[in-house]
């Protein structure tokens, strides 16, 4: 009875196979390569560009749209380099950016700040010190900002002030774990 079966699912193969022989796909093939040699459907023309007007910009001497009122805006300054007879401050090694405002206090009307530097140090400062290393000097302090003006060269290698600010930095307490 096997042997039937494993004969019968033979022939049953050799009947699948014989159907894959030449399938006389001539008369196709040769309708396509008809189909191929004219193609039909067009395509549209492009359309006519269209003409434009050249504006011209006058505002470029004005404050920026992007730059928020009141902010200090670079300003040139005399081509002379700064004075390097001062002593350089403890805040001046390190860049703006690695400086942190972590508070500010007041005693009297003496505003102070107080900086924390990459080193892990905190230092106090006051209106007129220096910080950064293009030579920001401290113009205000208020209960949250640090107002200061850097100097720096521009493309040109002319020297201008640039206004920055320190915020205040927001701390987070770590959570203490009672258990």
């Amino acid at each position: 009875m096997k042997r039937c079966l494993r004969l019968g699912g033979a022939m049953v193969g050799c009947l699948m196979l014989a159907g894959c022989g030449d399938a006389h796909l001539d008369a196709l093939e040769q309708h396509l390569q008809t189909l191929r040699q004219k193609p039909e459907g067009k395509i549209a023309a492009l359309p006519e560009m269209p003409s434009y007007t050249v504006a011209s910009y006058h505002g470029s001497a004005l404050r920026s749209p992007f730059a928020p009122a009141g902010q200090v805006i670079e300003t040139p300054v005399a081509p002379a380099a700064p004075q390097e007879q001062r002593e350089r401050q403890p805040l001046e090694a390190f860049s703006l950016e690695n400086l942190a405002l972590v508070g500010t206090l007041s005693v009297g009307d003496t505003p102070s700040g107080l900086i924390r530097a990459p080193d892990g140090r905190l230092y106090r400062v006051f209106v007129g010190d220096y910080l950064g290393r293009d030579q920001g000097r401290i113009t205000q302090i208020t209960r949250r900002t640090l107002s200061l003006m850097e100097r720096v060269r521009d493309s040109q290698g002319a020297w201008r002030e640039r206004g920055r600010q320190l915020s205040l930095a927001a701390t987070a307490e770590p959570s203490r774990n009672s258990g």
